[in-house]
């Protein structure tokens, strides 16, 4: 009897557990990518990374969870801060929908450093921040 009520209480917690499991992405860089709210998702990154880190890992998830087109845009939704689903210190938001997250978006082209609020590009240009893994190393 108790090993029965045991195996229920813990089929109980896996079940609790799975649905933030299941929602949660790893893109090739290692960089996890959360879903904040239908239409927000925030990439962690697993070590201090580059910027490019962060659009490699949005694009990925974009296009393989989201089903965003290579023309699609991914736009910065909220710039460097703590991450929200996992309080770790450095997580960056993104948005499909510029206009359902409530920001303005930066007119397309020319240089900008940083990572700033209504930054974009196309899918297929933030998954060309993608660098393959080395293997042996």
């Amino acid at each position: 009897m108790i090993r029965f009520s045991v195996l229920a209480v813990l089929m109980g917690l896996a079940a609790a557990v799975a649905p933030s499991q299941a929602a949660a992405f790893t893109a090739t860089n290692g960089s996890r990518v959360n879903p904040v709210d239908s239409i927000i998702f925030e990439v962690i990154p697993r070590a201090r990374s580059r910027n490019g880190d962060y659009w490699c890992a949005a694009g990925q998830f974009a296009r393989q969870r989201l089903g965003a087109g290579w023309r699609d845009r991914v736009y910065i939704a909220r710039g460097m801060g703590q991450s929200v689903t996992t309080g770790r210190r450095s997580s960056v938001q993104f948005t499909l929908n510029p206009s359902a997250a409530g920001i303005e978006p930066l007119p397309s082209g020319g240089f900008r450093s940083g990572l700033p609020v209504g930054d974009s590009m196309t899918i297929q240009h933030a998954e060309s921040y993608c660098e393959p893994v080395p293997i042996g190393f």
